[in-house]
């Protein structure tokens, strides 16, 4: 990936300047900070009435667009996101309810065997399952990112699976959407079609959501600066925070 200038990126402009903006924001790493555990992660106040809060201000142009399985996402946000791509845009629930749920595919049954005996031979390798996809995460053991990405090559190759890594995960996916595939299925439909996409996310997952963004619309890096597809940036949870609580304070034109 090519940057335009990945140590310069200016901020975002505030959304209240923007003619009706469309939101797809990413979860971890972007409205909740990273824990070590994925579990760990859970509901706060502040976030579920900030997001109830920009639905109501965006006329429900708002949608959460995350790795996490839908009913963590839920779990999480409350509910309080009805826009929801989840396992990086295999399962999506449009704005009316609606689920879209991609197939799993039959190399799951073994690549699931496969990666629990790598587990079983590495302590430090947790695997989460998450019905479409399988992570491998050697957050407690980062010493084994090379034999984990390896080996999820590996595997993703004989049985026919997407390999998508992350920060300190690589996960083997059903092939399907992407997380920018689902920002575009998304902005094919209402209450988004016609808005100004604007993507939020901090790994490199989300670099498929600044792609779909990048001709009409923004892509806002949340974290350090690093090669990305973005042209806006925000220093992390707490910049993001800030950001979208200002639209409230100041008000829309949307």
């Amino acid at each position: 990936m090519t940057p335009d200038n990945p140590k310069d990126l200016p901020p975002p402009p505030p959304l209240a300047e923007l003619e009706r903006p469309a939101l797809f924001l990413d979860l971890d790493g972007t409205l909740a900070a990273i824990e070590p555990r994925p579990e760990d992660v859970g509901p706060q106040p502040w976030r579920t009435r900030l997001l109830l809060e920009l639905q109501d201000r965006l006329d429900g142009r708002l949608a959460v667009v995350s790795g996490r399985t839908l009913e963590d996402v839920d779990r999480i946000l409350e509910g309080a996101a009805p826009a929801v791509a989840a396992v990086h845009g295999l399962v999506r629930r449009r704005h009316d309810g609606t689920l879209v749920r991609t197939a799993p595919h039959p190399g799951l049954a073994r690549a699931r065997q496969q990666a629990a005996a790598l587990a079983a031979r590495h302590p430090g390798l947790r695997i989460e399952d998450k019905g479409l996809s399988l992570a491998l995460h050697f957050r407690f053991a980062p010493d084994l990112e090379p034999l984990v990405l390896d080996n999820a090559r590996r595997i993703a190759r004989e049985q026919g699976l997407k390999l998508q890594p992350g920060s300190m995960v690589a996960e083997l996916t059903t092939p399907g959407l992407d997380k920018g595939g689902a920002v575009r299925a998304f902005m094919a439909e209402p209450p988004f079609a016609g808005a100004l996409p604007v993507f939020v996310g901090d790994d490199v997952t989300d670099e498929d959501g600044f792609d779909a963004v990048r001709a009409e619309g923004i892509g806002v890096l949340a974290g350090p600066a690093r090669p990305t597809r973005a042209i806006r940036r925000l220093d992390g949870v707490d910049a993001v925070r800030e950001w979208l609580s200002a639209m409230l304070l100041e008000g829309t034109r949307g």
